[in-house]
């Protein structure tokens, strides 16, 4: 299963969302994002035809990102939300297949990760 992590501000948008996507080159299989997240991500995701897969807040400070953010660290207390939904969304051992992708407004981040399952 591919999985693309979302990560953004409340100010995101549905082509921050896009155009932070199309930066990785991947079509994933579904979605993930922070849970507290979800309302902002949902119509993207509908007019993309990807199920969207919610992750706890607290469970991101456990996982390990290759790349750090320094707003991610003050905010979420991980090197980047992007990763850690995708890692976690992607279940134990999954890898990051591309690192966060920021969004030409800045407003969103996006990375890929896989699952062992493929």
């Amino acid at each position: 299963m591919v999985i693309a992590g979302f990560g953004c501000r409340a100010a995101a948008t549905a082509e921050s969302f896009r155009d932070a996507l199309a930066a990785t080159g991947v079509r994933p299989d579904r979605i993930a994002v922070p849970a507290d997240r979800l309302p902002q991500i949902a119509d993207f995701a509908h007019a993309e035809g990807l199920a969207v897969q919610p992750v706890a807040p607290p469970l991101l400070e456990s996982v390990a990102t290759p790349t750090r953010s320094f707003i991610s660290l003050a905010h979420r207390g991980v090197g980047s939300v992007a990763e850690a939904v995708a890692l976690a969304a992607a279940g134990p051992g999954a890898q990051i297949l591309v690192t966060r992708q920021i969004s030409s407004d800045r407003m969103a981040t996006c990375a890929i990760a896989q699952g062992q399952d493929q």
